[in-house]
């Protein structure tokens, strides 16, 4: 019996010598394939949009700024704010947290509508008071803008895109592409040629100041 279990400790320490010190067998590499998987009644996937024709965005559609948000940012851009904001804010979205509990962010005509109602009539008393400012820096929509008899047809393009691509900055903080900068200069030569037509010198830079505004690059982030 003894020299049956001295010669099973023999074996499992020669076992054990042997498992330690012998190298794996390496296997041949093999290349690796893809095989198309059945996704049965799964819903088609969507691809995410190209950057380039989706305006920068990737992933979702853009989403429109909040009451709050329109409030401050009105505040910021022009120093002034829009006198109906507070009134309007449930049409806007705003929760009343009565019927609603949660802010409304999808763009719709509704918003759309009461923005350009605010546009209109903060940009043109902004624009009005910037005519009686003879300090340019205290100027909001056309610092450093020097016209005789507030004739703003007599601007140098350079001077009307100088000013367009600082209101750009101001309102979206973004700079504006070249092509669209030249598409801009040539709407307020329209619109500044009218303004003097009906003697209206503040709804030159006013009415810029309203298309900056109601730009979805000002309301959408």
């Amino acid at each position: 019996m003894k020299t049956a279990l001295v010669r099973s400790a023999l074996f499992a320490a020669v076992f054990a010598l042997v498992a330690c010190t012998s190298k794996p067998v390496e296997k041949p590499a093999m290349e690796g394939t893809l095989e198309t998987v059945d996704m049965g009644n799964h819903p088609p996937t969507v691809k995410l949009p190209d950057p380039e024709q989706n305006q920068g965005h990737v992933g979702r559609k853009p989403r429109r700024i909040t009451v709050a948000q329109l409030r401050e940012s009105i505040l910021t851009t022009t120093g002034r704010q829009w006198s109906q904001i507070n009134n309007l804010a449930a049409s806007l979205g705003q929760p009343d947290y009565a019927l609603t509990v949660s802010e409304a962010t999808e763009a719709n005509l509704v918003f759309a509508k009461f923005v350009e109602d605010g546009a209109r009539e903060v940009c043109l008393a902004v624009a009005t008071a910037d005519l009686a400012r003879t300090n340019a820096a205290d100027r909001v929509l056309f610092p450093d803008v020097t016209v005789a008899n507030r004739d703003f047809t007599t601007m140098t393009d350079g001077a009307i895109k100088t000013n367009l691509s600082y209101l750009a900055v101001r309102f979206w903080g973004q700079p504006f592409a070249d092509a669209e900068r030249d598409s801009w200069a040539t709407t307020f030569k329209t619109v500044a040629a009218r303004a003097k037509t009906i003697n209206r010198p503040e709804q030159a830079w006013g009415a810029m100041c309203v298309a900056f505004m109601t730009d979805p690059r000002f309301i959408t982030y």
